[in-house]
Protein backbone atom coordinates (compact mmCIF):
# COMPACT_ATOMS: atom_id res chain seq x y z
CA UNK A 1 0.00 0.00 0.00
CA UNK A 2 1.29 3.43 -0.86
CA UNK A 3 1.96 5.81 2.03
CA UNK A 4 1.32 9.52 1.57
CA UNK A 5 2.93 12.30 3.60
CA UNK A 6 1.84 15.91 3.25
CA UNK A 7 3.83 18.97 4.20
CA UNK A 8 3.93 22.70 3.58
CA UNK A 9 0.93 23.88 5.54
CA UNK A 10 1.08 26.85 7.87
CA UNK A 11 -0.47 30.10 8.99
CA UNK A 12 -0.69 32.97 6.53
CA UNK A 13 -2.59 36.19 6.13
CA UNK A 14 -5.35 36.54 3.60
CA UNK A 15 -3.89 37.11 0.17
CA UNK A 16 -0.82 35.06 0.94
CA UNK A 17 0.49 31.88 -0.63
CA UNK A 18 1.56 28.41 0.39
CA UNK A 19 2.84 25.38 -1.45
CA UNK A 20 1.72 22.00 -0.23
CA UNK A 21 3.69 18.87 -1.04
CA UNK A 22 2.75 15.21 -0.87
CA UNK A 23 5.39 12.51 -0.93
CA UNK A 24 4.29 9.05 -2.02
CA UNK A 25 6.24 6.05 -0.76
CA UNK A 26 6.26 4.44 -4.17
CA UNK A 27 5.37 4.93 -7.79
CA UNK A 28 1.78 6.05 -8.39
CA UNK A 29 0.35 5.26 -11.80
CA UNK A 30 -3.03 6.93 -11.65
CA UNK A 31 -4.71 10.21 -10.87
CA UNK A 32 -4.00 11.93 -7.58
CA UNK A 33 -5.71 14.74 -5.78
CA UNK A 34 -6.17 16.99 -2.81
CA UNK A 35 -9.16 17.42 -0.61
CA UNK A 36 -9.75 19.52 2.48
CA UNK A 37 -11.91 19.45 5.55
CA UNK A 38 -12.65 22.23 7.98
CA UNK A 39 -14.23 21.69 11.40
CA UNK A 40 -17.98 21.39 11.08
CA UNK A 41 -17.87 21.34 7.30
CA UNK A 42 -18.14 18.59 4.74
CA UNK A 43 -15.05 17.27 3.01
CA UNK A 44 -14.39 19.09 -0.24
CA UNK A 45 -12.46 17.82 -3.22
CA UNK A 46 -10.10 20.67 -4.11
CA UNK A 47 -8.10 19.52 -7.11
CA UNK A 48 -7.06 16.44 -9.03
CA UNK A 49 -4.56 15.63 -11.74
CA UNK A 50 -4.18 12.76 -14.18
CA UNK A 51 -1.02 10.66 -14.29
CA UNK A 52 0.57 12.61 -17.14
CA UNK A 53 -0.79 15.91 -15.88
CA UNK A 54 -2.76 16.57 -19.03
CA UNK A 55 -6.09 16.65 -17.21
CA UNK A 56 -6.82 18.63 -14.08
CA UNK A 57 -9.87 19.36 -12.00
CA UNK A 58 -10.49 22.24 -9.63
CA UNK A 59 -13.36 22.99 -7.33
CA UNK A 60 -15.11 26.22 -8.27
CA UNK A 61 -14.09 27.67 -4.93
CA UNK A 62 -10.38 27.50 -5.81
CA UNK A 63 -10.29 27.94 -9.59
CA UNK A 64 -7.80 30.56 -10.66
CA UNK A 65 -6.10 30.55 -7.25
CA UNK A 66 -4.81 27.01 -6.73
CA UNK A 67 -2.61 24.97 -9.06
CA UNK A 68 -2.05 21.23 -8.83
CA UNK A 69 1.03 19.59 -10.29
CA UNK A 70 3.04 16.40 -9.93
CA UNK A 71 6.53 15.08 -10.49
CA UNK A 72 6.30 11.39 -11.26
CA UNK A 73 10.08 10.99 -11.26
CA UNK A 74 10.08 11.92 -7.58
CA UNK A 75 6.67 10.46 -6.62
CA UNK A 76 5.57 13.94 -5.56
CA UNK A 77 2.29 15.81 -5.75
CA UNK A 78 1.98 19.55 -5.19
CA UNK A 79 -0.68 22.16 -4.61
CA UNK A 80 0.17 25.84 -5.01
CA UNK A 81 -2.22 28.00 -3.05
CA UNK A 82 -2.34 31.67 -4.03
CA UNK A 83 -4.62 34.56 -3.02
CA UNK A 84 -5.63 32.64 0.06
CA UNK A 85 -8.91 33.47 1.74
CA UNK A 86 -10.06 32.91 5.29
CA UNK A 87 -12.49 30.29 4.02
CA UNK A 88 -9.54 28.24 2.71
CA UNK A 89 -8.66 27.39 6.31
CA UNK A 90 -8.81 23.61 6.63
CA UNK A 91 -6.81 20.43 6.94
CA UNK A 92 -5.56 19.50 3.48
CA UNK A 93 -5.11 15.88 2.50
CA UNK A 94 -3.39 14.20 -0.40
CA UNK A 95 -5.26 11.26 -1.92
CA UNK A 96 -4.43 8.35 -4.18
CA UNK A 97 -6.82 5.46 -4.78
CA UNK A 98 -8.37 4.85 -1.37
CA UNK A 99 -5.35 6.16 0.52
CA UNK A 100 -4.81 9.51 2.13
CA UNK A 101 -2.09 11.12 4.19
CA UNK A 102 -2.27 12.51 7.70
CA UNK A 103 -2.98 15.98 6.42
CA UNK A 104 -1.37 19.38 6.71
CA UNK A 105 -3.11 22.35 8.31
CA UNK A 106 -3.65 25.58 6.44
CA UNK A 107 -4.82 28.54 8.49
CA UNK A 108 -5.62 31.87 6.86
CA UNK A 109 -6.20 34.94 8.99
CA UNK A 110 -7.35 38.46 8.24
Amino acid sequence: QVQLVESGGGSVQAGGSLRLSCAASRYTNNSMGWFRQAPGKEREGVAAISYHGRATYYADSVKGRFTISRDNTRNMLYLQLNSLKIEDTAMYYCAYDDRRGQGTQVTVSS
